[in-house]
């Protein structure tokens, strides 16, 4: 017999993928981006350094290869992919359905469904994005339009801190959001498979 009070049972995922990209996979993710990406990309802006070194352009200029730091953009990426998740439990909170009857209803199993299919579509959406403000590969050298400044001349050459490091880091952050797909993806064959499982049981 479950002796897990209701309320707890409704955090965790019906599905043993689920519970391992949730308590697993997510703390590591989360680990990832607050303690190394603090590391990698805590003072950047500080070592930003352009030519001439200036504190005016070198702010000028790192704006312009950073419109969004990219801790900022995977902190909004991690907390909007859990939205779908946390409406399913709200709603099966609402509903009084436990974890254990999921995929037992219809109803729940198509919401739940639908939920995973939206973090998909989340992390497919942030991966594009990723790769259009960030690239793949941070180059060392970042040529800076300083036009709105009145300069002389038009371009200027700024120095990357730590670039090496960065592009590591930004593949890992790939590769946690693929990975994440693919378990979105695992996970709703096995809920599939088990529904299919539980419609063929003979009847008791």
């Amino acid at each position: 017999m479950n002796n897990t009070p209701p309320g707890l049972r409704l955090l965790r995922p019906p599905t043993v993928i689920g519970q391992f990209h949730t308590l697993f996979f997510g703390s590591v993710r989360t680990f990832f981006l607050g303690v190394l990406g603090f590391a990698v990309y805590g003072n950047e802006a500080l070592h930003f350094s352009c030519d001439p070194d200036k504190r005016e352009l070198n702010l000028y200029c790192y704006n312009q290869f950073r419109p969004i730091t990219p801790q900022v953009f995977w902190a909004l990426q991690l907390v909007t992919v859990l939205v779908p998740g946390a409406v399913f439990h709200l709603y099966a909170a609402c509903k009084n359905i436990d974890q254990e009857e999921i995929l037992h209803r219809p109803m729940s199993t198509v919401f739940y469904i639908i939920s995973v299919l939206l973090r998909i579509i989340l992390e497919v959406l942030a991966f594009w994005l990723q790769s259009h403000l960030f690239g793949f590969l941070v180059d060392p050298i970042f040529m800076c339009d300083v036009t709105g400044l009145g300069k002389i001349l038009n371009v200027s050459k700024c120095m990357v801190p730590e670039h090496f490091e960065k592009t590591i880091f930004l593949s890992a952050m790939y590769t946690f959001t693929i990975i994440t797909i693919l378990l979105c993806i695992a996970e709703i064959f096995e809920i599939l498979f088990r529904r299919l499982g539980y419609l063929n049981q003979p009847m008791t």
